[in-house]
């Protein structure tokens, strides 16, 4: 069934506003996808605070028009979704790739929009690999706290020796 032209205008609108609110935006390629697996997908990705939507890539081509992000659209072959969120810029992309990999190559990011530019598949695969911000952190203490780990061991050491 084809869709009006009122729909049409009522996607690419929905589209346009949820550029607007993005900080990131991821764009997916899925195949052969269950309407369960697409679920879990949508109720995974909700819980990381990521919106996901399906569009014809004609109206999301239009929607992403009327942004002016810097760049070209990257390639988007098949079925096209896109997630986005306003909050970590990471976390559109990091979801689809996780759930991607359970899935074995049903999902698959095909770029998306990052700091309001178009980026391709593999910068958005890169991305996606960043640990979240909690984890950054505990990183970075741990690496301010091993010198102060090694000092103390030396200390130790040097104490068991005199005594």
């Amino acid at each position: 069934m084809a869709i009006t032209k009122d729909k049409k205008h009522e996607i690419v609108a929905k589209l346009e506003g949820a550029f607007k609110e993005a900080s990131s935006v991821a764009f997916v390629g899925f195949t052969k996808l269950t309407v369960a697996d697409a679920s879990k997908l949508r109720a995974e990705l909700a819980k990381a605070g990521v919106r996901y939507s399906v569009a014809k890539k004609t109206l999301l081509r239009l929607a992403l028009k009327q942004q002016g992000y810097a760049g070209e659209v990257p390639e988007l072959p098949g079925e096209v979704a896109v997630a986005w969120t306003a909050d970590d810029v990471t976390a559109p992309t990091r979801g689809v790739y996780e759930f991607g990999k359970k899935l074995k190559g049903a999902l698959t990011l095909l770029g998306g929009v990052f700091e309001g530019a178009f980026i391709g598949a593999e910068q958005a695969v890169a991305i996606a690999t960043i640990p979240p911000v909690p984890v950054l952190r505990g990183m970075f203490v741990n690496v301010i706290n091993s010198p102060i780990q090694g000092l103390v061991i030396a200390l130790d050491k040097i104490r068991e020796q005199k005594a």
